[in-house]
């Protein structure tokens, strides 16, 4: 005997049952997510969370809505062979009351949306300011020294002087952060969810972008304008440090030029890096075999005329935009994971030979085009005026890579 179809009642049941566990598996997976707008650690993300929730609340609403009149017009008015039904003009209040709800809804809307839009865009009293380019594929973060020789609001132990990186930009806990933005070359879009919302930056124009962080900790962002072939490998990281970290950091930043010691392998791989490297790659205060400060000039070779500046390489935690880890998988989860206690000093310890990503780095330095797509093939050099687009294949020995990591390694 063939077992009894279930009802359509128990399938409806079933069904819905079913997307009750989704959604619930899915707000556990994005609870968990390094990219969670729902997530807000700070003031400008609260402001936009605070706005969306009612937002999607009242749309669900109309929505459910709008599901049950149309259900229950289909399920009533469905042909059965009837007469067609005697045609009417139609109710002149109901048109207008569908005209007045709708207009109501969105007023109720527009008010509190353009409110926010005020506020987030208020650039007042900032407590630090960087500036942020993007380029294909990466982001600079470059710290300005203030009139009085600070930088983001804290006096540098040592003589100030403009910090330089990429990758991860560091900030001060509870500090008014403002950014202002361009690109190098086509518009890219800064988007860190749990501090605020996107904010493009075009070439040629300059816009600035408020953040704020309540709390220690690395909060992850994406590039939210296609911006070409490795837009999805355009990462970015904010790192937020409390008062006595950030200056640790900021000092750090600022320390002289430590060749390595005479003899080591590090110290081969420091002339590797000039013969190499620093074409594109700037190092402040890294000089040749004469003392001559060596100067990077990465508009001769570069088609945005820049590229990232290496210095204090392995104090951050990514490389080749952010698209991956220079610390091993459980050194990452020990820095991401720390309480807020325990954040700064397991972030600013660095990376070392312990937990140093080996696989991923030395992959990169062996064919970087191949890792991480990028326009640098040499037919496509007549299109760009014979300038790549990303970082090419140096075609480096496996002894001369190992130089560059044991040199990268002491640059902390």
């Amino acid at each position: 005997m063939q077992p009894e179809p279930p009802s359509r009642r128990s399938t409806g049941l079933r069904r819905a049952g079913l997307a009750a566990l989704g959604a619930a598996g899915l707000s556990a997976c994005a609870a968990d997510a390094p990219q969670d707008t729902w997530a807000p650690a700070g003031e400008e993300a609260q402001r936009i969370h605070d706005l969306q929730w009612p937002i999607f609340m009242i749309a669900g609403i109309v929505g459910v809505i709008v599901l049950v009149f149309i259900t229950l017009t289909v399920v009533k008015y469905r042909d059965r062979g009837q007469p067609i039904p005697e045609q009417t003009h139609g109710k002149a209040w109901l048109e207008y009351l569908f005209i007045a709800l709708p207009a109501v809804l969105l007023a109720s809307i527009a008010v509190p949306t353009v409110a926010t839009v005020i506020a987030l865009n208020d650039t007042d009293d900032a407590d630090c300011v960087i500036n942020v380019t993007g380029q294909q594929w990466w982001w600079e973060y470059d710290y300005p020294v203030a009139a009085d020789g600070s930088i983001c609001g804290f006096t540098p132990t040592g003589e100030p002087a403009p910090i330089v990186t990429s990758g991860q930009m560091v900030i001060p806990v509870d500090a008014k952060v403002v950014i202002r933005g361009t690109s190098r070359d086509v518009i890219h879009s800064f988007w860190v969810p749990k501090l605020n919302g996107k904010r493009d930056m075009v070439p040629g124009r300059v816009h600035t972008w408020n953040f704020h962080a309540e709390r220690p900790g690395i909060f992850a962002g994406q590039c939210a304008e296609f911006c070409g072939l490795s837009h999805a490998n355009m990462r970015m990281e904010i790192v937020a440090l409390g008062d006595a970290d950030f200056q640790t950091w900021l000092d750090n930043q600022l320390e002289p030029y430590q060749a390595p010691e005479p003899g080591t392998l590090a110290a081969t791989g420091e002339q590797t890096f000039i013969s190499q490297c620093s074409r594109c790659h700037q190092i402040d205060g890294l000089t040749d075999a004469d003392g001559d400060l060596v100067v990077s000039a990465p508009e001769q070779w570069v088609w945005s005329g820049a590229a990232p500046n290496l210095t204090n390489f392995m104090t951050r935690n990514t490389f080749a935009g952010a698209t991956w880890d220079l610390l091993t998988e459980q050194c990452r989860v020990d820095v991401w994971e720390a309480s807020p206690a325990d954040f700064g000093e397991r972030y600013l310890a660095g990376v070392d030979d312990s937990c140093l990503n080996e696989i991923d780095l030395k992959e990169w330095l062996r064919n970087a085009p191949a890792k991480k797509p990028m326009y640098a093939d040499p037919e496509l050099l007549e299109e760009t005026d014979n300038k790549v687009r990303g970082m090419p294949n140096l075609a480096l020995s496996e002894d001369q890579i190992d130089e560059l990591v044991a040199y990268l390694l002491e640059r902390k």
